[in-house]
This record gives C-alpha cells, sequence and structure tokens, in this order.
C-alpha cells in the first residue's frame, strides 16, 4: 500500500503480528531480529510516533474549548452565493449527488423545477419530465443510459403565520454495469427538452476484497448551513475522500425560519406557544446547492437524526430526508431509509436508525441480526456501524439519551466484533477506548463521535463530569423511543449518574469543529485522523490521530465460524490455516534460516 509521507509503511507491521501456527515452536533468531527491525519506523518515522489502539487503552485526556475561538457562528443568508439557485432554467439539474447501491452500481439524484413556498401551494407534476443518466468511460462518449423515477413530496402547516412548501421535482436514477477502480463521466436531465447537465465525473470503489479499500471515507456529523459549515466542507474537499459518510442532522431546516438564523438549543423552551415545530423548507434545497460541487462526484451515504424528524399536523414524519436520498434499503434487504447497509471495498457499513424501533422484537433488529450474520469477513474484514446519538458520550449534552437502544443493541453488535462505531448529534468530538457495557474490552468497538460538523446551536463545551454539569436523569429524553438512565454499578462512579472525573472509558475528547478521514491500510490496520476546522490552514495538522487495529485471532466472533483477517475457518470439522497477514514465502524463508 502506497503510503503518504511521514507515515509508517504498514508492512513492517505484518512482520511483527504472524498468526500463531498450529504447533508450537520456539521463534529463531533471526525473527526475533527482524522484529526489532521492522517496528522502528513505528517509533520513529518521520520523527514522530502514531499510536494504535494496541497501545490501549488510553488514559483519559481532555482539550478543553479555546476561548480565543467563536463556539459557533450564524446561518448563511438563503441569498448566500453558494446556496441560490444558478441555473437560468429551472428545467436543468441541480442538487446533484451520488450514493452508493451495490459494488457495480450508484444511484444519481437531482431535483429540477421550482419550489413554492406559501399558504395555498400546489405540487409539480413529476410525470411531465423524464429522469435519464448518459454515462461511459470517456469524455462525451456516453455508451450507456438508463431512466429512473421522480417524486414531489409537501411539507403543510395549516396554522395561521406557518407557510406550506412543496417540492421542485427529485429525480433518482439508478446506473448499473460499472467496473470497479473505474473513472466514469455522466450527464443527468432530460433530453427531451433538452436540459440535460454539464458533463461530471466520478471515480467507483474497488470490489469488496480484503485486499481493496476506498482511498480515504470521510466522516461528519451535524453540519447545517453556517460560516463553521463551510469551513468543514472545504476543509473536507482538501482531504480528497472517495466516499463521504453523514451520521444525520443534515440541514438543520427545523430552526432557520423560527430562530431568525440564530439557533436555539431547547426550540420548545424558546417557542413554547407554538402549534408545531416549523421547518424552512427551502433550506433543503440550499443544503443541496451548497453540497453539490462534493456529492456530484463522490458518494455520499446519510442516516437520519432528529433534525430529519420535521413532523407535520398530519402526524407525517421524516419526509424531506425520505424522498430526496436514495439508499440502498431494498439492496441490502431493509427496505427502509432510516437503516440499511452497503460495502464500500473490505469494509462492510451497517447504518442504524435510532428515531425508528430498535427494540430486538422489531424489524429493524430482525434485519441487523440477518444482515451482520452475511458478512464474510475473508471478503469485508472492516465491520464499520453508524448512527445518529452516541451510546457512549461523557458531555453533559445527550447523555445518556439513548442508553435504551444500547441496551438493545450493544450486545448483537459486540458479538460479530464491530470494529469502529460512529455517531454524531453531540456537538464535539469524543474518541472512546475500546469498550463493550461500560467496561474496558480488547475486542470492544472503538466508538467515535463526530457530531462536530459546524451547526447552528454552536459546540458543546460541558462534560458531565464538570462540577455542576452532571445532568438529571431527566434532562435528556429523546424525541422518539423511551429513556433508560442508569447508574453505574462498578468503578470509580459505583452508584452514580455521573462520573466525578473524566471516564476511563474516554479516550480523547475536545470541544472544536471538524470532520474526520479514515483510510483504511489493509485488513488489520486503519489510520483514523480528526482534522479541526481550525487547522485548515496547517500543513500536517489535526486534532486526534491514531491506528485502530484490529485482532481478529484474539477477538473472535461467537457469533460466525470464520475468522477475519486470520484465514481460520471451521467448516464440517475441518480446520484450514492460511495467513494471508503473513506470506508464505517469509514463512519458508524463516524455516531454512535465510533470514
Amino acid at each position: 500500500t502506497e503510503l503518504k509521507p511521514k507515515r509508517q509503511p504498514l508492512w513492517t507491521i505484518y512482520l511483527i503480528m504472524p498468526p500463531a501456527p498450529a504447533t508450537s515452536f520456539i521463534i529463531p533468531t533471526p525473527l526475533l531480529m527482524l522484529i526489532a527491525v521492522t517496528t522502528m519506523p513505528l517509533l520513529l518515522a518521520g520523527g514522530e510516533s502514531i499510536p494504535t489502539t494496541l497501545d490501549g487503552p488510553f488514559k483519559p485526556s481532555t482539550r478543553r474549548f479555546d476561548p480565543s475561538l467563536r463556539r459557533g457562528s450564524d446561518d448563511l443568508p438563503i441569498d448566500h452565493p453558494r446556496l441560490r439557485k444558478s441555473n437560468v432554467s429551472s428545467d436543468l439539474p441541480e442538487q446533484i449527488a451520488l450514493a452508493l447501491s451495490t459494488p457495480s452500481s450508484i444511484w444519481v439524484s437531482w431535483v429540477t423545477g421550482d419550489a413554492v413556498v406559501g399558504k395555498d401551494v400546489k405540487p409539480l407534476d413529476a410525470t411531465l419530465v423524464s429522469s435519464e443518466v448518459w454515462y461511459g468511460k470517456e469524455k462525451g462518449n456516453y455508451t450507456l443510459k438508463k431512466k429512473g423515477n421522480a417524486t414531489v413530496y409537501s411539507q403543510l402547516y395549516p396554522f395561521d403565520g406557518l407557510l406550506n412548501y412543496t417540492s421542485g421535482i427529485i429525480h433518482h436514477v439508478l446506473i448499473d454495469g460499472l467496473e470497479p477502480d473505474t473513472k466514469y463521466y455522466y450527464r443527468c436531465g432530460d433530453s427531451s427538452v433538452p436540459a440535460m447537465s454539464e458533463e461530471i465525473s466520478f471515480d467507483t470503489l474497488p470490489l469488496p476484497s480484503k485486499d481493496s479499500y476506498p482511498h480515504r471515507i470521510a466522516f461528519v456529523g451535524d453540519l447545517g448551513l453556517t460560516s463553521n459549515t463551510t469551513t468543514t466542507i472545504d476543509h473536507l474537499m482538501d482531504n480528497d475522500p472517495s466516499l463521504v459518510v453523514i451520521v444525520g442532522d443534515l440541514t438543520y431546516a427545523n430552526q432557520y425560519r423560527t430562530t431568525g438564523g440564530k439557533g436555539a438549543s431547547c426550540f420548545s423552551c424558546s417557542f413554547p406557544d407554538a402549534p408545531i415545530r416549523e421547518t424552512y423548507q427551502p433550506r433543503w434545497d440550499a443544503w443541496g446547492r451548497f453540497m453539490e460541487p462534493l456529492t456530484s462526484k463522490v458518494p455520499m451515504m446519510v442516516i437520519e437524526g432528529n433534525h430529519e424528524i420535521e413532523p407535520q399536523a398530519s402526524g407525517v414524519t421524516f419526509k424531506s430526508y425520505s424522498e430526496r436520498f436514495a439508499v440502498p434499503s431494498t439492496e441490502s434487504g431493509s427496505n427502509s431509509n432510516f437503516y440499511y447497509s452497503f460495502d464500500a471495498g473490505g469494509v462492510h457499513f451497517v447504518m442504524l436508525g435510532a428515531y425508528v424501533d430498535y427494540n430486538q422484537t422489531g424489524a429493524q433488529y430482525a434485519w441487523l441480526k440477518e444482515d451482520l450474520s452475511k458478512v464474510d469477513r475473508s471478503v469485508t474484514p472492516w465491520l464499520v456501524a453508524t448512527m445518529h446519538p452516541p451510546w457512549y458520550n461523557s458531555y453533559s449534552s445527550h447523555y445518556q439519551e439513548f442508553e435504551c437502544m444500547r441496551q438493545e443493541m450493544e450486545e448483537l453488535l459486540y458479538q460479530h466484533r464491530v470494529d469502529i462505531i460512529f455517531a454524531g448529534h453531540v456537538h464535539a468530538y469524543e474518541r472512546m477506548n475500546r469498550i463493550y457495557n461500560y467496561t474496558l474490552d480488547p475486542c470492544g468497538a472503538v466508538y467515535i463521535t463526530i457530531g462536530d460538523g459546524g451547526n447552528i446551536e454552536k459546540v458543546d463545551v460541558d462534560f458531565a463530569d464538570d462540577p455542576e454539569k452532571c445532568p438529571s436523569p431527566g434532562d435528556n429524553v429523546p424525541e422518539i423511543g423511551g429513556s433508560c438512565p442508569l447508574n453505574f454499578t462498578s468503578g470509580p462512579a459505583k452508584g452514580k449518574f455521573c462520573w466525578d472525573r473524566q471516564p476511563d472509558w474516554s479516550a480523547f475528547r475536545e470541544s472544536s469543529f471538524g470532520h474526520g478521514i479514515l483510510e483504511v491500510m489493509n485488513s488489520t490496520y486503519a489510520l483514523w485522523t480528526w482534522h479541526r476546522n481550525q487547522d485548515v490552514y496547517k500543513d500536517d495538522s489535526y486534532g486526534d490521530q491514531i491506528y485502530i487495529v484490529r485482532q481478529p485471532n484474539l477477538c473472535i466472533s461467537p457469533a460466525t465460524s470464520r475468522e477475519a483477517g486470520g484465514g481460520r475457518e471451521t467448516s464440517g470439522g475441518e480446520n484450514r490455516l492460511s495467513s494471508p497477514s503473513f506470506p508464505v514465502f517469509i514463512w519458508i524463508f524463516l524455516m531454512f534460516g535465510i533470514l
């Protein structure tokens, strides 16, 4: 694998982690010398050391909010150059976005026509336009063409002083027959008008394989549309990801109009007489335009957050989210936009819904159990989960808010040895030590909170372990679902709702806006880097960086007979040993003393 300068050559790490042989043996002296030599770059390469999760659990560390920075910024005005409609004709596509479907297919989505806001709104007729994508492997030569479907939706508030909305025409087209690791050129629109977009290109991801991974995977959450958001996305684009994962709370359209672009941390507190929480739907269109320079070229995968609920007077929820985004729900067997899965090279993602039924008796749990049982860790060694709210969180904001969900689902994820779990919701950064059921566990997942995208509600700065900052058990209650606050039953916080110091499972936390980049190097090593917004103009600067290391030979999944990465598989009582992470020829060299 080609690595950036100043980063350790990961092949050396292969050599120091051989799988256990079938029979015991004495390690030859040359191998001991090899171990000593090959570990040196880990400590000395580039004059700095990047820690690995093998060095953990780490002593809890906090970098408090820098008072020289602002905690937040105002929303961008609706007529901001990056938000307003630029097409002369409303027939031309805008808000173009890509999303993964299968390893050989991608969704292309866009919007045409003009949305309408007012007291009396009439939906556009989606049947009057065509949804087409032309694509091919050469500029201007579109050898393949696909058609899809179109829809419109309305957001209705039959109350005095509130405005209704009906959308432009939203198009979704699935293009297939794509080859892996290939650049494609495409145009989308309606050729009969004609109203086709300019030519755009994208690169497909590698096929699922233990040896192939996306170049970089970006993670961000709780974005909104503020000045901080622009810094986050510009910084993210500079890092050149090949896939973007957004862990919920996308536009904050439900706070723009009613708070005058200033935000409100507690809507019901600020507007106790509001008949319903109105959402200003043109912010969705503005967000789509703002994101288009990224999403028209790089697939974006999303999961819903609480700001996507957007209840209407009729009781309809999540309408904007459901209609605007194409996700592989049918392809992954979930048949729901609120939870689904997909492969990105050798990484299998499960996107979990926190605002639909997650109980063990429900459809989502049944789907998750079946999905995880089908994962072949010899093909997709890495297993990554995402959801909007964090299960582990030491900030006062949203503290233990989704403890019910953790109690329902965590054991299943642990049994299948999920490697990393990303969440947002808390507007700050936090990385946990490996943990399971509030206990440090070398086989537990690495939980990372990345809800610091830049939204209007400002960055969270209070910790639950700070004096007078521990919330009461009734303070953090989900909009949907139950509340299950608990007191700790062991350790330094035994009998208490909050710790009186940073919990031992919280490895590092900082109150800053930013985004993260995951670079999967091979079947056992992945480099995680958290980039802070204040570091956007600094070279080789970051807020947090660590190699996340899988140990498939140590952490054998009780839920499956296959061991990821280690190459050992049990089938019909027969044990077969292979060592994909340790080349066979090196073993032969060692046996004959060549090394």
